[in-house]
């Protein structure tokens, strides 16, 4: 049984859209995209455990336990089947629901994924590890730095897949990254190509596309889930 109960947003009615936020953000994130896919899908974005309006709980604070709170919140909300759209930590929640939960998933569209911290480029691995021992110096003297030490190990330690494991997804996937990602090409294009039924789009922009690039982003979106 799940500790918590995601907050959530719901727009619009038709095929569910599973929208799921990077790491320290919420599912305001996905402002333009809630409007956009609002208009033809039922659009339901969450905040994981322990962001935005969803409390942190008791569980363990890893992207494994956030895959499981996921399909609590299928079961809660009586969803069969659903699209996901996963940004960054999103992305990875989503790698590990659509392996565990296979039954669950139509299509996946990961954007900015990695399936090792490795997967970044060493100028941001460098930067969370120097943030990490920093913040590790205060965390337990409040709240506010131990949250912030679980959010950084996220990114510092997980998750940790196997290429070879991805090729038990078989449900179609949009691998998608900017040209100046965070994510090293290579480590998404060694994603895409480990998928059976995969599809690899980059596009002009850094990690964060789905905002400062929204019109060629959802379009590509768009275009994958009208497939």
């Amino acid at each position: 049984m799940c500790d918590i109960t995601l907050d959530y947003t719901e727009k619009g009615s038709g095929y569910p859209l599973i929208l799921l936020h990077g790491n320290g953000e919420d599912r305001s994130y996905f402002t333009y995209q809630i409007s956009f896919f609002s208009l033809k899908r039922r659009v339901i974005a969450v905040d994981t455990r322990g962001h935005g309006g969803t409390p942190r709980g008791e569980k363990p604070f890893t992207l494994a336990q956030f895959a499981d709170d996921l399909h609590a919140f299928f079961l809660s909300h009586r969803i069969e089947k659903a699209d996901i759209l996963g940004f960054s930590d999103g992305a990875n929640i989503a790698i590990l629901f659509a392996l565990k939960y296979p039954s669950l998933i139509n299509k996946l569209i990961l954007n900015g994924a990695n399936i090792y911290p490795s997967g970044l480029k060493n100028r941001s691995l460098f930067f969370i590890k120097v943030s990490y021992k920093f913040v590790s110096l205060f965390a337990g003297k409040n709240e506010k730095n131990t949250h912030k030490k679980e959010l950084l190990s996220l990114m510092l330690f997980q998750p940790n897949l196997r290429p070879e494991s991805l090729s038990e997804i078989k449900s179609p996937v949009l691998v998608i990254a900017g040209t100046r990602d965070v994510i090293k090409s290579s480590h998404t294009e060694l994603i895409a190509s480990s998928i059976p039924d995969s599809r690899l789009i980059f596009i002009k922009g850094n990690h964060f596309i789905a905002r400062k690039n929204r019109e060629k982003f959802n379009s590509a979106v768009d275009e994958f889930l009208s497939l």
